[in-house]
């Protein structure tokens, strides 16, 4: 009797080790599966940029240190590696291509260039892809930084080795204009 009752201790404590483990696999691998999501538009974003870059030439062509940091930033952002490293590197090419917009607003036949639009267009769209695919990553890391740290799952996660993943946070514009103080002029 003893012999069957630690029988059926041992058995539903496996279980619930294997319960857990899979469940820490299971919010691993969605969580891999949405940083693929924002390597995808990432990419297609470094493929836009070349094409950006190469339309504003033509008609600003004396903006020669522009597109240079340009194409440093999106180089450091194609090698960057990790959460924290690519969206610094992802925000200092933000920052690069804000600085093509503005100069593109200096001429007018460009604005209205079908070619430069689409491209605009498809930039943006990009960027609002790469937003959805941000929210969803971290709201994966959330889950599953949340479940290794919850007891007792932790217990099951220290044994397996399961570290806390980095959140993906990029800086918006209006993010970063939000943390500025605010001009009081009387």
């Amino acid at each position: 009797m003893i012999l069957w009752i630690l029988l059926g201790v041992i058995v539903l404590l496996v279980l619930w080790v294997a319960v857990i483990y899979n469940g820490l696999i299971t919010l691993k691998n969605r969580t891999k599966e949405a940083w693929s999501d924002i390597d995808v538009q990432l990419k297609r974003r470094y493929d836009l940029i070349p094409n950006l870059v190469e339309t504003v030439k033509g008609y600003a062509a004396h903006e020669k240190e522009l597109f240079e940091k340009v194409t440093q930033a999106r180089a450091a952002a194609i090698n960057a590696s990790g959460a924290a490293a690519q969206a610094q590197a992802e925000n200092a090419l933000s920052q690069a291509l804000r600085s093509v917009f503005a100069v593109a607003e200096n001429y007018p036949q460009l604005r209205a260039s079908e070619n430069f639009q689409k491209l605009q267009d498809e930039l943006t769209d990009t960027e609002n892809k790469i937003e959805a695919a941000r929210r969803f990553y971290n709201a994966n890391v959330r889950d599953f930084n949340i479940k290794i740290e919850k007891f007792p799952d932790n217990i099951i996660a220290r044994l397996f080795g399961f570290q806390p993943m980095e959140l993906f946070e990029l800086e918006s514009q209006e993010a970063q204009s939000a943390r500025q103080p605010v001009k009081i002029q009387f």
